[in-house]
């Protein structure tokens, strides 16, 4: 099918009413969808002209609405150029609200698109897809015939799976379109292993996609899983055909589809996706009836508005009086559904849900999710190190932790979620939260605190986490060593221990470079002088008297003579740790009373698997249930996108409560990381850090 009019005679006209539902700015209704949409599909060319389709989101409101003409949005990877396209979903909901326009501006990841028009598309796509329902099992992938990208690792497995796409095509004239396809058991066929065949069956006759592909026939389209937090991406180029024999193979009860679109694939990768993961919209509850607007409700109303604007005749009035009579909205919905229900019938499907939300959404367990925090002051401590002060974004609260311990900070850094753990460096039980931040060269999360956050901006805080804490309340003398930035949590404890009645001495060694890198250089000599009883502080600068060395430690001790029940904390390089350890090793001093800090990077562990790879979780001898880890995602997130009780403090692999044993199969780790040998030696993993290699089976009971 090569024409407008061979397109029309399979399909038929559309009616003049379909492009009265089209609406040139986000109005009022538009605009509370966005505010609650966490997902959605997004299609664009990037700079080489090669057609993208991905999923974008993450959170309700993810899209920021500036004028009713305009938003902006993070595209954490690539950048769009000339016409962009939406596909907007919300859970639950089979309706979708499609925007299209150009992208206009980018600063960093935000993409500032200028809105050209916005519709309500109706609800049949994700009804056929049974998108918001349980998913059944997929049946095993067919064996892909040839070669080509639909041979590549997980892509025939998760098109045997997948029931909903986002298409984008474009047009000859420059204009772009999103359009959601669903149908099952899959949506998209392989034929073989460079061609895919997509049905089109029977909707509203609009056609924006064939009719797109008459003028360019350069495609990409992302497909879903419902419960996976992968996505397909697929591009390649585009035909339409009505070929009998081929429609045939796709009938329904004998009905088959009026035509269908044949893809020749360029390339085909299943890949995780931050916005999927983080939207939650597997697990998440749908939104509350009246939270957002009824979208075929919307959709009457811009056809009203459009018919008025238009014409003042008889259907203008008739129009205008129907929307005002009360109990209408929820008229047009049961009206709507028998409309879906019958024409879904025609075409051969024999299990028709025509509300879309789930049966028993399985709402994620609210324990351990993240705590917003604004930033109320930035304050500088040296030429490469800040304090970020905190407190809760949305009211007066405490920060409850034991000194020494860590909180892992989340920000979003170029559109993705960046995690790094710091040490509380003020004390425990205030209103506010001091983490200090050094500078890392290459330091993603440094770098972004130091050139981009400000006063007044939001992060997400978990924690606290961490072994590596002092008790006030026992009465020890303590000992603390630190280098350079290891002196934040010691800071946390030598405010706690001044304050405590009852608390005993306190001795600090710090080694830093030069004089202008001590962090907390004021604050210690003002403590210090104000608790000469207490507290002593002692500075060393190894730019000029060289590294410190095991003779400085035992100087240093020998002149403090710590009591015998002396507890001793270290934090900083594991060399000076390991040299401050031997040293109290040769002086006798038990290894239960010496404690260390360590930090783990943030880097990606090598040898991460590039298929997906399927993860049971049990607790005990009682099944839990299962999850697929998408290439490059850790097993902590895909369990919990899963609904699956993971348990998990830090997520950066530095406090252990989220050790599992490995029960089956192969994990690469992030290191170095918390763990002993002697856990791994049992078989212990990480899930924050941990990805699996091959299939994996873990038991989460209490170790």
């Amino acid at each position: 099918m090569t024409t407008v009019d061979e397109v029309e005679a399979a399909l038929g006209r559309p009616p003049s009413m379909i492009k009265l539902k089209q609406i040139s700015a986000l109005d009022e209704g538009c605009r509370a969808v966005l505010a609650h949409c966490p997902l959605a599909g997004f299609g664009y060319r990037d700079a080489d002209g090669v057609p993208r389709t991905t999923f974008i989101g993450g959170a309700p409101g993810f899209v920021r609405v500036h004028s009713p003409t305009q938003i902006s949005f993070t595209l954490p990877d690539g950048r769009a150029h000339g016409p962009v396209s939406f596909v907007f979903l919300l859970p639950g909901v089979g309706e979708t609200l499609r925007v299209n326009g150009s992208a206009v501006e980018r600063t960093g990841a935000e993409t500032v698109v200028d809105v050209e028009e916005a519709y309500v598309h109706c609800a049949q796509a994700v009804i056929r897809s049974r998108l918001w329902q349980p998913s059944a099992p997929a049946g095993p992938a067919p064996e892909v015939v040839g070669e080509g990208p639909l041979r590549g690792p997980g892509v025939a497995d998760f098109l045997a799976a997948a029931p909903f796409l986002a298409l984008s095509t474009w047009d000859g004239s420059g204009g772009g379109d999103t359009s959601p396809r669903g149908d099952q058991p899959t949506v998209a066929r392989v034929l073989d292993g460079r061609t895919l065949v997509i049905a089109d069956r029977r909707g509203n006759k609009r056609a924006d996609s064939l009719r797109n592909l008459l003028q360019d026939d350069r495609l990409s389209f992302a497909a879903l899983v419902p419960g996976r937090t992968g996505v397909l991406h697929v591009s390649g180029r585009g035909s339409i055909t009505d070929d009998p024999a081929l429609l045939a193979t796709m009938a329904l009860r004998g009905t088959p589809p009026h035509a269908a679109l044949l893809v020749d694939v360029d390339r085909a990768e299943v890949t995780a996706n931050d916005a999927v993961a983080r939207s939650r919209v597997w697990t998440a509850a749908p939104p509350e009836r009246g939270a957002v607007p009824d979208l075929m409700v919307l959709a009457g109303d811009h056809l009203a508005a459009n018919v008025a604007a238009a014409e003042k005749g008889m259907l203008a009035r008739v129009l205008k009086g129907v929307a005002g009579v009360p109990g209408i909205g929820g008229l047009l919905r049961r009206v709507m559904n028998l409309a879906y229900r019958s024409g879904l019938r025609k075409e051969g499907y024999d299990d028709v849900e025509v509300d879309a939300r789930p049966t028993a959404p399985a709402v994620h367990p609210a324990v351990n999710r993240p705590r917003e925090v604004r930033i109320a002051e930035v304050r500088r401590e040296t030429p490469d190190a800040v304090t970020l002060v905190l407190e809760d974004a949305d009211g007066p609260g405490t920060f409850d932790f034991r000194p020494g311990q860590f909180f892992t900070l989340v920000a979003d850094v170029d559109g993705r979620p960046v995690r790094r753990a710091y040490s509380a460096s003020s004390a425990p039980g205030a209103s506010r939260l001091e983490v200090t931040v050094k500078h890392v060269d290459g330091g993603r999360f440094s770098t972004h605190v130091h050139r981009t956050l400000r006063v007044g901006d939001r992060l997400a805080l978990r924690g606290p986490s961490g072994s590596f804490h002092v008790d006030a309340a026992a009465g020890h003398e303590v000992v603390l060593v630190a280098a350079g930035s290891g002196v934040t949590p010691m800071m946390s404890v030598i405010r706690t221990l001044l304050a405590a009645p009852g608390a005993g001495r306190v001795a600090l060694l710090c080694s830093d470079r030069r004089e202008e890198d001590v962090i907390f250089a004021g604050e210690l000599l003002r403590l210090a002088g104000e608790n000469p009883e207490r507290l002593t502080v002692t500075h060393v600068l190894t730019g000029q008297r060289g590294r410190l060395d095991a003779e400085g430690v035992r100087d240093w001790l020998a002149e403090l003579r710590p009591a015998r029940d002396a507890r001793f904390y270290l934090c900083g390089p594991e060399p000076l740790m390991d040299t401050v350890q031997g040293v109290l090793t040769g002086l006798g001093v038990p290894d239960d009373r010496v404690h260390r800090e360590r930090y783990t990077s943030g880097a990606d562990p090598a040898g991460a698997a590039t298929a997906p790879q399927e993860m049971v979780v049990q607790d005990g001898t009682s099944p839990v249930g299962s999850a697929v880890v998408e290439p490059g995602q850790t097993m902590l997130d895909a369990g919990l996108a899963a609904g699956l009780p993971m348990p998990y403090s830090c997520t950066v692999g530095n406090c252990g409560d989220c050790a599992v044993k490995l029960r089956g199969g192969e994990v690469a780790m992030n290191e170095p990381n918390c763990l002993t040998p002697r856990q791994k030696a049992d078989g212990y993993v990480l899930t924050c850090v941990g990805r699996p290699l091959s299939g994996v089976a873990l038991d989460i009971a209490e170790p």
